[in-house]
């Protein structure tokens, strides 16, 4: 079977705009990225059944660290779209497999519903038909990236996390532009998008970043000194200068290992922004970021005031 690289929903992915075609009977090969271990049996039937209803393939892709089988490998380039089950580390995982083919990437919540995988496991079928019809909204996502000698560095849609890998702290010194921001000993740094701004930037007491195209950089654990979180714009030159120590560092992209550090040479890394390395498929009634940190309950309101909701409840009576 050939790439099906000039459908509609792949022109879709291509110039951002939703095709004139409704193509539905132009999707040819769908491709899907799975948990590895939650329970995809029905979600992964509602796909087959579609598939087979318009004669399409569905084949897998491959993902560093993922076993599980449940269709035929193939590239992401010979598919139309990507569709990813599970939660929003399986998104992530699909959105790096289908970023080099441009190709837009679906997330299904198989558990809870994520930042990322905004699409329900009970609605799979209904949304395959606006997706195919071309009702959905790609999402831009920016990516960072440690620029390599010669070849394409590692990349990552969240953040890029410099944490000691053994006993001992790592002195990290940060420069934006060319000027000094902060030199400290600690348990590391966090780089993140604005995506990233909700993962493990917030749980470290970094700052939430509402849409953009901002780079956050939070310390982890410092000790001593004062250096506060800083979010810079996304055209900023940013150099970061580990010393890992005695203990050694390591470099997580997107919580995955990267490169481990070797202990007491210090490294010099540059880290840019990509603007455009993702792309997410929306659907008209997924919620947006704020609104599901609040259902989550990542971000919640003063005790006081749900406190004062209460009585306010209470004295009105019931309606």
């Amino acid at each position: 079977m050939s790439p099906a690289g000039s459908n509609a929903v792949a022109s879709m992915a291509d110039t951002g705009v939703p095709g004139d075609d409704p193509g539905v009977t132009s999707i040819r090969r769908i491709g899907v990225v799975v948990h590895p271990r939650r329970q995809l049996d029905n979600a992964l039937e509602a796909l087959g059944a579609w598939a087979a209803e318009r004669q399409a393939d569905v084949v897998q892709l491959a993902v560093p660290g993922q076993d599980r089988e449940v269709a035929p490998f193939a590239e992401p380039e010979d598919c139309d779209f990507v569709v990813a089950f599970g939660g929003d580390g399986t998104v992530l995982a699909a959105l790096h497999a289908a970023a080099p083919a441009h190709r837009p990437v679906m997330g299904v919540a198989c558990g809870s519903l994520g930042a990322l995988a905004g699409v329900r496991a009970d609605r799979v079928a209904t949304d395959l038909d606006r997706m195919a019809a071309g009702g959905w909204t790609p999402r831009r996502l920016p990516a960072l990236t440690i620029p390599g000698r010669g070849e394409p560095g590692p990349c990552a849609l969240n953040d890029f996390v410099f944490v000691r890998a053994g006993a001992g702290q790592i002195s990290v010194s940060v420069t934006v532009d060319d000027e000094l921001y902060i030199r400290f000993g600690g348990d590391g740094l966090i780089v993140s998008t604005a995506l990233g701004s909700s993962a493990y930037t917030l749980a470290a007491g970094g700052p939430l970043v509402a849409g953009g195209g901002a780079i956050i950089i939070t310390p982890i654990a410092p000790h001593g000194g004062s250096c506060p979180p800083l979010v810079v714009g996304p055209d900023s030159r940013l150099e970061i200068l580990i010393e890992p120590g005695h203990g050694g560092a390591r470099l997580e992209a997107d919580g995955q290992a990267s490169t481990q550090l070797e202990r007491l040479e210090p490294r010099r890394l540059t880290i840019d922004l990509i603007q455009d390395y993702a792309t997410l498929a929306v659907l008209g009634d997924q919620e947006p970021l704020l609104a599901g940190l609040r259902r989550r309950g990542i971000v919640t309101d003063s005790p006081r005031l749900l406190a004062r909701d209460a009585r306010l409840a209470a004295a009105a009576g019931p309606d």
